[in-house]
């Protein structure tokens, strides 16, 4: 009989459950809104409803080997307890792990999905695919979230925090940032920073008139050839330049995954990303490739994901088979 999991995907703004095979197959998917205004009991109610579908649909023919739940931080780890999100307001102290154990009496491990990510590229995408072990990994999606892999394992700082890179401040007096803090990355480089850049450019109509700006539409109108909407991404491209110097010159490591779904406006941000990089690392300047678009072995590589939005997903899913090689 064939051993499967589960993988929980809770982001701000869609809930997402599917099963995998221990070589990463997928054998069945469900996603939903996430009902972030109706309070965690609903969204709580609706992973237990996918989880329960899901393993009544691949139990027949397989081995479930746990639950494995990535979720916007910051998180207490192992303890699965959400701490205050800053995209996740009403869940404070909210005991995941503890909650979906009660209700689905299986094994559950929660982990960051930023690192749930990471851990998906290490081994399924990106970091695979270049040959690496270690590598840092953010994420552009509703915020900015990031995860160090080491050695082919999630680094978690002594309380489960490290890697909060979305909440280091690029521009000191810049704009509040949900967390508290002023000019945090996220405020710059996330799909709703990118959003809310458009609606002050152009309002809340899209640039044709119809429809609602996205970071989506603002890439669009940039591709097209307008320059206020290139603007915006260059500005994404510094803001993550400046992040990025830091972690490199801070970490060293080999490889740098951009990811979610910002990275489809790659071509847009990327130029201003590494001129800003090379700029403010001097370690960057000491390590960069002959060709940004290459690995290179003994240089500092920076690539988009390979995953696409299936790595959280793909991620949480392989955490509770890591977690039987780890006991």
């Amino acid at each position: 009989m064939s051993t499967f999991s589960i993988g929980i995907d809770l982001g701000g703004t869609n809930l997402r459950v599917a099963a995998f095979t221990s070589d990463w197959k997928r054998r069945g998917a469900i996603t939903t809104p996430t009902r972030v205004k109706d309070g965690p009991g609903a969204v709580l109610d609706d992973m237990c409803a996918a989880v329960q579908q899901l393993i009544a649909d691949c139990g027949e023919s397989g081995e479930l080997a746990g639950v494995g739940l990535g979720s916007p931080g910051p998180l207490e780890l192992p303890a699965g307890r959400l701490l205050q999100p800053p995209n996740l307001p009403g869940f404070e102290d909210l005991e995941l792990k503890t909650e979906l154990e009660k209700r689905l009496r299986v094994p559950v491990v929660v982990e960051c999905d930023a690192n749930a990510a990471a851990l998906a590229e290490c081994h399924a995408g990106a970091g695979k695919k270049s040959g690496y072990q270690s590598l840092c990994m953010l994420t552009l999606g509703t915020g900015v979230g990031s995860g160090i892999i080491l050695n082919g394992r999630v680094w978690h700082g002594f309380s489960g925090m490290g890697g909060e890179a979305g909440h280091v401040p690029v521009y000191h007096d810049g704009l509040l940032c949900g967390c508290g803090s002023r000019g945090c990355l996220e405020q710059y480089a996330s799909a709703t920073a990118i959003a809310r850049a458009g609606q002050n450019l152009f309002g809340t109509r899209s640039q044709n008139g119809a429809g609602k700006i996205t970071a989506r539409s603002i890439a669009e109108a940039a591709q097209a050839g307008d320059a206020e909407s290139q603007h915006i991404y260059d500005g994404v491209g510094q803001a993550l330049g400046i992040g990025l110097a830091s972690l490199v010159s801070t970490l060293n490591l080999p490889l740098y995954i951009i990811g979610g779904g910002v990275v489809a406006a790659w071509q847009l941000f990327a130029p201003s990303m590494f001129a800003e990089l090379d700029r403010g690392s001097y370690i960057y300047r000491l390590t960069r490739p002959a060709d940004v678009a290459v690995p290179e072995a003994g240089k500092t590589n920076v690539f988009p994901a390979e995953l696409g939005p299936d790595a959280g997903l793909l991620g949480a899913a392989m955490l509770p088979f890591f977690q039987s090689l780890n006991s």
